[in-house]
């Protein structure tokens, strides 16, 4: 390809391919996937706004909650207006600086998320385990830190990561097999030895992923061990409470770990499962986060319902 400056056997640009073998239907997929990210915007933002407008709502849970749903619309932003344009313009084109900052905001942004998921477990396990503690341990200042943390946690462990691939010679193919920059896809890239590379990957999904499924699920034997001593009113009280985290987990960290498997066990760089996997990754969780939370939770439910019929109320008039 062009893409190559020739002195420094570097990329000058990628080319993101979409969807291998599906050109020729890219245009008209692109309608649905971009009816479910403005799906995802318009819930999380309505997640956001009800517990910003509800002084009830200003609680350890609910806040954790707008943290999850601002980092839900930055992550499905930061791919999906370029996955548009692939599929609606053939756009295919990527610099080789923006491929880098697209890399950067979606790994850290999901190691900012795995963070959040992280606290609300903790957060669920004080108000279960020790519900009389709950108000002084999770002070607002304290959440308000803890989201900070989430954040610079995130950056932090992806800071390397910019720094690790431009180290590399590109002088092979620049071609992408995926609709985004995935660290996985662009070091595979690289005519050089990318064992550093790897090693930073497993060291990051340990110390993040790995560590906060780990104590996520300890969390949750700890309240397990808590409720089964309650009565079966208490039981499914507290259960209810837990219902929606518990789906939330599942909705973010089993696409997570599939799409890490599939990359590292699978052997053609043109097999459409990985870029699937890797646009449900992206765009699954925050479309299912809200409609989850305003199912299963009872106060965001009462309030969507009410915004709404404010809304049909104010426009009949």
């Amino acid at each position: 390809m062009v893409g190559f400056n020739s002195n420094e056997s570097s990329a000058t640009y990628f080319i993101l391919i979409g969807l291998p073998g599906l050109e020729e239907v890219q245009f008209w997929l692109a309608f649905p996937l971009c009816s479910l990210y403005l799906i995802a915007v318009l819930g999380n933002l309505t997640i956001i706004y009800i517990v910003r407008t509800e002084h009830s709502l200003h609680e350890p849970m609910y806040i954790f909650l707008c943290m999850l749903s601002g980092l839900d619309i930055l992550i499905s932003t930061s791919s999906m207006p370029k996955m548009m344009a692939i599929f609606w313009f053939n756009s295919t084109t990527i610099q080789f600086d923006a491929c880098l900052v697209q890399m950067f905001a979606i790994h850290s942004l999901s190691g900012m998320e795995s963070t959040v998921l992280l606290a609300m477990a903790f957060d669920r396990y004080v108000a279960i385990c020790h519900p009389l503690r709950h108000a002084t341990v999770l002070t607002l200042p304290r959440v308000a830190k803890i989201g900070m943390a989430a954040v610079v946690r995130g950056a932090v462990l992806m800071a390397p990561l910019p720094v690790f691939i431009k180290r590399l010679p590109f002088c092979r193919s620049n071609i992408l097999s995926h609709s985004y920059c995935l660290h996985q896809d662009v070091m595979k890239l690289a005519c050089a030895d990318i064992r550093v590379n790897i090693i930073y990957g497993l060291i990051v999904i340990i110390s993040a992923i790995g560590l906060d499924s780990l104590l996520i699920s300890f969390s949750y034997l700890l309240i397990l061990k808590t409720v089964l001593g309650l009565t079966r009113e208490a039981q499914a009280k507290a259960f209810g409470t837990c219902v929606s985290h518990v789906c939330a987990v599942f909705i973010f960290y089993v696409p997570f770990i599939g799409l890490s498997m599939v990359h590292r066990f699978s052997k053609r760089r043109d097999s459409l499962l990985p870029v699937i996997m890797a646009n449900i990754y992206l765009l699954v969780p925050p479309v299912l986060n809200p409609i989850v939370y305003g199912v299963k939770t009872k106060e965001i439910r009462q309030r969507i319902l009410r915004l709404f019929l404010v809304t049909t109320h104010t426009s009949d008039h």
